[in-house]
């Protein structure tokens, strides 16, 4: 019995020791994608910098759901959403053409309710799909808008995997334009869908407005003339209870609302996408310009 008092003694101070040898830490997640990425760097460096509490990078994790019910079971703290995106993928709403502030309003509500979770003041930019075709298809067809598209042809279509599925994805545009469609969608990871439109494999991919790629290649994003897609406006999604064990936090994040534009944000992908940099190094840039301070 000895024995067993004192192994379970031992056993809680090592516990004890283990838990003092851990810090206090902060985990950043992000989606799957370069813009994601991108911005889980710049989120981990602002609160390491203005913090001073260590950060757990957990980035490129998968798709909205992944991320999402990662941040619900506290596997994350804080992650870059979409309001857009978590108005549709997550709550399952339609848009309904509200604006910009009525569906952060309505998320952020939702959030707090069933979550806990707190939706920040939004980043700056408002990353909406882009449906993007190649410059001489535009050029040949005279197409400015996805009305045009619709009567010009049927499209061999790419997407990712998400688009395929959303309820702001694929089937609600085209019934909303009457897209034709040349056969199934292609469905890939989306860094392939700028080779495979300008192998031509496809037609029209459905992009991201602020993909790097769109201002450096021959390519036309056809404009959204009857408001098909909400806004997605991108800001920091957290945890109630983080925020609360880290005062400064807070402050920190929202230092970088309304900084990143969508211009901004565009170059900042492009440095990745592009130029093939790392996301630490362009974050760090980034970060820099931010915060008034000259970039290396």
């Amino acid at each position: 019995m000895r024995d067993s008092k004192a192994g379970a003694a031992a056993t809680m101070v090592c516990l004890w020791l283990a838990g003092c040898s851990h810090p206090a830490r902060i985990v950043v997640g992000s989606k799957n994608f370069t813009e994601q990425v991108v911005l889980g760097e710049m989120l981990a460096q602002q609160i390491e910098r203005r913090v001073g509490v260590p950060v757990e990078r957990k980035l490129n994790l998968g798709g909205t759901l992944v991320a999402h019910e990662a941040l619900v079971k506290g596997e994350i703290d804080l992650y870059p959403e979409y309001t857009g995106t978590a108005l549709t993928a997550i709550l399952k709403r339609a848009p309904a053409g509200s604006s910009a502030a009525a569906v952060l309003e309505q998320v952020r509500a939702a959030y707090r309710r069933q979550w806990h979770l707190e939706w920040l003041a939004p980043l700056g930019f408002n990353n909406t799909f882009a449906m993007v075709v190649r410059g001489e298809t535009a050029r040949r067809g005279h197409l400015a808008s996805l009305s045009d598209a619709a009567r010009a042809q049927a499209w061999r279509m790419g997407v990712g995997y998400e688009f395929q599925s959303r309820p702001d994805g694929l089937e609600g545009l085209v019934h909303r334009y009457g897209l034709r469609l040349d056969g199934l969608p292609a469905v890939m990871d989306l860094g392939l869908l700028y080779p495979a439109l300008q192998g031509g494999k496809v037609d029209m991919v459905a992009a991201n407005a602020t993909d790097g790629l769109i201002s450096a290649l021959d390519v036309k994003t056809l404009a959204d003339d009857r408001g098909y897609f909400p806004p997605y406006e991108c800001a920091v999604v957290a945890r109630q209870d983080t925020l609360a064990r880290f005062p400064g936090l807070r402050a920190a994040l929202e230092e970088l609302s309304g900084k990143v534009t969508d211009d901004a944000m565009r170059r900042l992908n492009y440095q990745v996408d592009g130029k093939h940099r790392q996301p630490a190094d362009a974050a760090a840039d980034a970060l820099r310009a931010v915060n008034g301070r000259p970039g290396s």
